[in-house]
């Protein structure tokens, strides 16, 4: 499609050469779930990743630098109108071989882990906490990056330190937390709880960069203030419509996944739209790459 070479086909986005030290990353519309990815693809999600992220890159400017050149990929020299909307020109990195996440709230993978065994990434934790429970401070939990197919496997900052070095894992851990500082002011200002986030990072110009994407729906968790009490876990701006129903249908959990009820698909789609607008204050129809319908130009499922 871009007439660059392919670098890495990821179950969301593809990554391409652009030359000189810069690489194109094209958000897809596909969607994975439980590390599978499903056959029918979530119209403009790509396109909403996207404009999430430069938001996000936008809004921590000040907090940390960033891998993005632009998102106007046409003014760039990348003029097909399937990249509109869904793709940024970034400056290739050094990424570190760990995802640095910090979770404010006691949910997902943590809360499992707390249950069997009283811990959150390894970190003893006091008894008694619930699910959804804010944590007294931000936990900066890291994990390694799976193979495809794979799940990734929550670490120690003590072994991260060993994977990265000591000094590279303290500056990691510190910009994560100034992240999710950030964020949760933002984001409470529109009534939004982010319970955890995800991040990437590398290095550039040997400095250390967010990367990739940052704080959208696939990284994150979001929940409305109003729906968050401690005890259960509130509707998220995510993919939970497919967890749902991939949970409801008996499905193993191995490809190939059931098909996806058109309604599922559009309730997810409804979400990342809501939690954009929402968060960012912009409309998405005033996103490049829709068209008339207000659909995205292309949904690169394949």
């Amino acid at each position: 499609m871009t007439g660059l070479a392919l670098v890495h086909r990821g179950k969301v986005r593809d990554v391409y050469d652009a030359g000189d030290g810069r690489l194109l990353m094209v958000a897809s519309d596909r969607l994975s779930a439980f590390d599978v990815v499903m056959a029918e693809p979530v119209p403009d999600k790509g396109r909403l990743l996207t404009a999430m992220s430069a938001f996000w890159f936008d809004e921590l400017s000040d907090v940390v630098p960033n891998h993005l050149v632009a998102t106007d990929v046409a003014s760039a020299g990348f003029d097909d109108p399937a990249l509109a909307g869904r793709s940024m020109l970034v400056r290739r990195c050094d990424m570190l071989p760990v995802e640095c996440i910090v979770r404010g709230h006691l949910a997902g993978s943590a809360w499992a882990e707390y249950c069997e065994h009283g811990t959150i990434g390894g970190t003893p934790m006091p008894p008694g906490l619930c699910e959804a429970e804010r944590l007294a401070a931000p936990l900066f939990t890291p994990s390694t990056k799976a193979p495809s197919g794979t799940h990734d496997e929550n670490i120690s900052f003590e072994r991260m330190v060993e994977l990265v070095g000591p000094a590279t894992a303290e500056a990691a851990r510190a910009i994560t937390l100034a992240v999710y500082e950030r964020a949760v002011a933002v984001a409470a200002r529109a009534g939004i709880i982010v319970a955890d986030t995800k991040l990437e990072l590398g290095w550039l110009d040997g400095r250390l960069v967010v990367a990739d994407e940052v704080l959208t729906p696939d990284s994150s968790r979001f929940w409305q203030a109003v729906d968050w009490a401690p005890g259960a876990t509130p509707p998220g701006y995510d993919k939970q419509p497919v967890r749902d129903f991939l949970a409801a249908s008996g499905w193993d959990r191995q490809p190939p996944p059931p098909p996806l009820p058109t309604e599922v698909v559009a309730a997810t789609r409804a979400r990342y739209i809501e939690i954009y607008e929402r968060l960012s204050g912009h409309s998405f129809a005033d996103w490049p790459g829709g068209s008339a319908d207000g659909a995205g130009s292309a949904t690169m499922a394949t």
